[in-house]
C-alpha cells in the first residue's frame, strides 16, 4: 500500500517540492490530499537524491505544508476503446460530454515511444482534404507530419475544421478517422470546435481532447500525448488511419517554458527549455506507418507564431523534425480570401510518394509545378508595377499578372463547406 507523506518544503506555481523517503520514478502518479479532505492529481516531473518535483494537474491553490502526498506507483494512462470515437473529452481524457465513463479495452501509458526506424514503412498514399492549395500544390500523404503554420488573428482553426470534416484516404476501404486536439483554447472556441463537429456529424468518426486557457498549464504538456495514445490504439490494434490534428502547439510550448521557470530550469532561446526539441520529437514521431499493421498515423500540428517570425523557435524546431509546412498568409487573409494558404512557402516534401498514375493524376506534378511557377512570377510582377505602374509591362509581364489575380479568386479562394476532389482541383 502506498505510503502517505507529509514533507512538502516548497510550492511554487503548479509544483511542489516534497523530501523524499522513498525510490521515486520518473512520471509517477501522485495524489495530493488537501487539509480540507478534497484531493488532486499530480506526477513526478523530477526526482533527485534528496527531493522529489511534482507538478500538479489542478493547480497548487489550497495546498500547504500539511497537505499529504502519496506516490501510486504508476504512471499516466489512458483508456483506451472503440468506444472512443464520438467522444470529447477534456485536456486530461475525461468526458465532458455528458455521456458516460469509457469502458476500457486497454489502459495504455501516454508517453509513447518513437516508430523503430527499421519498423517504419515509407510514407505513401494521397489524402485528400478537398482544399485546392493543399491537395493540387503541397499533398498530404498518409503517415507523414505536415504542420500549419499560422498567425495570431488568422483563421487556422477554421482551416482545421475543414480539414477535419473532409479529410479521407482515396481508394481505401479502410477507415478513416480523426483525432482533434486542442490545447490552450477559449471557451468560445471549444463551442465551436464542438457546435461544427456535431452539427457536421464529422463526430461520429472523430475523438476530441479539449484543454482551456483557464485550465492548469501542466496538463497542457499532456493532452497531445493523450490525443496520440488513444491515435495509436486505433491505428495499431484497430487497423483506422487516423489524422492527428493538434492545436495550437505554440500555446503547448508556453506551458513547457512556464514549467521549466518554475523548476529554476537554465533557459534556451526565448526562454524555452533547452530539451525543447527533443520534447517536441517525441510527439511527433509518433506518426508514421509501420511494417505489417494496416493502420496509420498522420499528422498536422497547428501553431499560431507570434509576430508571424517563422524563426521563432517552436516553427524553427518543428520545421527540422517535420516534412514541410502549410503557410496561412496574412496578406490574403486581408484580401478576405479563405482558405488562406500562401502556396509559396508552403512545402510539403513527401509530395512525390502520393501523387501521379493511379494515385492522383498521371500529369498531378507538372501541373502543380507550372500553377507554382507562374504564380510565383505574377506575384513578382505585381512589386514591379507598384514601381512603374501597369501601363509600362510588357504583354507577357500583364498575363502574369492577371493569372496571379486569377489563381487567387478561382483556385485559392473556396467556400468553407466546399469539399472539393482531386479531380475538381487540378480541372480549375
Amino acid at each position: 500500500m502506498p505510503t502517505e507523506y507529509r514533507t512538502i518544503t516548497e510550492i511554487a506555481g503548479p509544483l511542489i517540492f516534497v523530501e523524499k523517503t522513498e525510490w521515486v520514478g520518473y512520471g509517477e502518479l501522485v495524489e495530493v490530499g488537501l487539509p480540507d479532505g478534497s484531493r488532486k492529481r499530480g506526477q513526478v516531473l523530477d526526482s533527485s537524491k534528496e527531493i522529489v518535483v511534482v507538478q500538479v494537474f489542478e493547480g497548487t491553490a489550497g495546498i500547504d505544508r500539511a497537505s499529504m502526498v502519496k506516490f501510486l506507483g504508476e504512471t499516466i494512462k489512458l483508456n483506451v476503446s472503440r468506444d472512443m470515437l464520438g467522444r470529447i473529452l477534456s485536456g486530461a481524457g475525461e468526458p465532458i460530454d455528458g455521456g458516460p465513463p469509457i469502458v476500457p479495452e486497454k489502459r495504455v501509458e501516454i508517453t509513447g515511444a518513437a516508430i523503430n526506424p527499421y519498423s517504419r514503412e515509407h510514407p505513401a498514399e494521397f489524402i485528400q482534404t478537398g482544399i485546392s492549395t493543399i491537395d493540387g500544390l503541397n499533398t498530404l500523404v498518409r503517415g507523414q507530419k505536415l504542420p500549419l503554420f499560422s498567425g495570431a488573428g488568422l483563421p487556422h482553426n477554421e482551416v482545421a475544421l475543414q480539414i477535419a470534416r473532409q479529410a479521407k484516404v482515396l481508394g481505401s476501404q479502410d477507415p478513416f478517422g480523426v483525432v482533434f486536439a486542442a490545447m490552450g483554447i477559449t471557451h468560445e472556441e471549444a463551442r465551436v470546435f464542438m457546435d461544427d463537429f456535431e452539427r457536421t456529424g464529422a463526430l461520429k468518426r472523430a475523438v476530441l481532447f479539449l484543454n482551456l486557457a483557464d485550465d492548469p498549464a501542466v496538463e497542457r504538456l499532456i493532452t497531445p500525448r493523450m490525443a496520440l495514445t488513444a491515435a495509436e490504439f486505433l491505428a495499431y490494434e484497430v487497423g483506422m488511419h487516423i489524422l492527428v490534428i493538434m492545436t495550437d502547439m505554440t500555446n503547448y510550448a508556453e506551458a513547457l517554458r512556464q514549467i521549466g521557470a518554475a523548476r529554476e530550469e537554465v533557459p534556451g532561446r526565448r526562454g524555452y527549455p533547452g530539451y525543447t526539441y527533443t520534447d517536441l520529437a517525441t510527439m511527433y514521431e509518433r506518426a508514421g506507418r509501420i511494417h505489417g499493421r494496416k493502420g496509420s498515423i498522420t499528422q498536422i500540428p497547428i501553431m499560431a507564431i507570434p509576430d508571424d517570425d517563422w524563426t521563432h523557435p517552436v516553427a524553427d524546431l518543428t520545421g527540422y523534425i517535420t516534412e514541410g509546412q502549410i503557410a496561412i498568409a496574412r496578406d490574403l487573409h486581408r484580401k478576405a480570401i479563405y482558405p488562406p494558404v500562401d502556396p509559396l512557402p508552403s512545402l510539403s516534401r513527401l509530395m512525390d510518394a502520393g501523387i501521379g498514375k493511379d494515385r492522383t493524376r498521371e500529369d498531378h506534378k507538372q501541373v502543380a509545378d507550372q500553377l507554382y511557377a507562374a504564380y510565383a512570377e505574377g506575384k513578382d510582377v505585381r512589386g514591379l508595377v507598384a514601381i512603374v505602374g501597369k501601363e509600362a509591362l510588357a504583354d507577357r509581364d500583364r498575363k502574369m499578372l492577371e493569372f496571379a489575380d486569377r489563381f487567387e479568386q478561382e483556385f485559392i479562394r473556396q467556400g468553407s463547406e466546399e469539399d472539393r476532389t482531386i479531380e475538381q482541383t487540378l480541372e480549375i
